[in-house]
């Protein structure tokens, strides 16, 4: 579908997001370096290189010997000598000898139990067993946590410190990832000027979006390469953009008014447009398309009404290049209203929100430009169209923002 041909009827929420899922495909995937892989998805699963712990092992500090001297009364032993963790040469304990091991100390041969140093008394040369030990022998065997070859971490696992942890004590060294999109950010607008410039610039206001999105990208598994800022000028877009980004985001110029190009900048390159003017509130002008393989999502320029569609598009859009679920980036749950909700209008809305006692309450005010009020939100509430007047109590589904 073209540009020109696309209808202008609205598009139900539900419908845009299952047309962008659709197109939502992984990327491709990529092998890096585990100390660099943080945060990143699992393309293939982790498969271990060594036995964990490798070889039969002191649980904790004491002295190794043979449990079958224990049952036949021996309490006094000779030392034989010393091992800690990451000693190769061992001794062999025999019939009324010992060794002090560390915690994490390969197992002499020979010896089968550890005995806490706190149930034992070294005299010299000697070792006196105080105390009878009962339970566990506090050895860790060999493979008894996993053995080489065994998968630690599934595909699609996401790389958290305690994903690394069990790679890492696998012995891998690179691990095989969904490769990230790559995430260009064009803010258009002749007002808009770098933050931190515009109290010394008339008639200019800041860019509160680029960075906004940056880091939402980020989150949601994007590598934000180029962030680029332009006035309301079509051949300054189509200059910006680049079929190499895997997903240009285009912020403003999302309308029908006379200096929105965000849409028709693009159509000399063959935009594929597959939605546009999604029956919503705030975000109706929010439009998605194609060109060739390149992602292109084009936001309003009002504020709230700009980070509400990224939650709600971009999230899915970026989760799904980089091999996870669209649907993982909206998870709705339900919490309770912390006041009367009035009935909703025609247009499905996604409002802003907090929680206070557990309870989801609306922001004082709900307008596409807020900003102040934006940085208060940590939710989104969303109201179906023509929804009933809510009741404190009631259920509403929310978002996390």
């Amino acid at each position: 579908m073209t540009v020109s041909s696309l209808c202008h009827a609205s598009l139900a929420f539900d419908d845009a997001i299952a047309i962008l899922s659709s197109e939502a495909h992984a990327l491709g995937h990529e092998s890096i370096a585990l100390g660099a892989a943080a945060g990143r998805r699992l393309a293939e699963p982790v498969v271990a290189r060594i036995d964990g712990p490798r070889w039969d092992c002191a649980a904790m500090d004491g002295y190794a010997l043979r449990n079958c001297d224990l049952d036949v009364g021996l309490r006094h032993f000779a030392l034989r000598g010393e091992i800690v963790a990451g000693d190769d040469a061992l001794i062999a304990v025999a019939t009324g000898s010992t060794m002090r091991v560390m915690t994490g100390a390969p197992l002499p041969d020979g010896a089968d139990r550890v005995v806490m140093i706190e149930l034992c008394e070294e005299n010299g040369g000697t070792v006196e067993i105080r105390a009878v030990p009962g339970g566990k022998p506090h050895v860790r065997r060999r493979g008894s946590d996993f053995t080489a070859g065994q998968t630690l971490l599934d595909k699609n696992r996401e790389l958290t410190p305690v994903a690394l942890v069990a790679a890492a004590a696998g012995d891998v060294s690179h691990v095989t990832l969904w490769r990230q999109p790559r995430v260009h950010i064009i803010a258009t607008g002749d007002e808009l000027v770098a933050p931190g410039e515009a109290a010394s610039r008339a008639y200019r206001i800041p860019d509160s979006l680029t960075a906004a999105i940056a880091l939402l990208s980020r989150q949601w598994g994007g590598l934000v390469v180029r962030e680029t800022r332009t006035g309301d000028d079509p051949r300054a877009i189509r200059d910006a953009f680049s079929k190499d980004d895997d997903v240009t985001i285009i912020i403003g110029g999302a309308s029908r008014g006379n200096r929105d190009f965000g849409r028709s900048a693009l159509a000399p390159f063959g935009l594929r447009l597959l939605f546009a003017d999604v029956a919503i509130k705030p975000g109706k002008p929010s439009w998605y398309g194609k060109v060739g393989e390149a992602h292109v999502l084009g936001l309003p320029g009002n504020p709230t009404a700009a980070l509400t569609v990224a939650r709600l598009f971009l999230a899915p859009l970026l989760a799904g290049l980089g091999g996870g679920e669209p649907g993982s980036a909206l998870e709705w749950t339900r919490l309770p209203a912390a006041h009367d909700v009035e009935r909703q209008a025609e247009r499905e809305a996604f409002l802003i929100g907090d929680t206070v006692g557990g309870a989801a309450r609306l922001l004082d005010r709900q307008e596409a430009s807020a900003q102040l009020l934006l940085g208060q939100a940590t939710i989104l509430i969303r109201r179906p169209a023509r929804a009933a007047r809510s009741r404190e109590g009631s259920l509403l589904p929310v978002l996390p923002i």
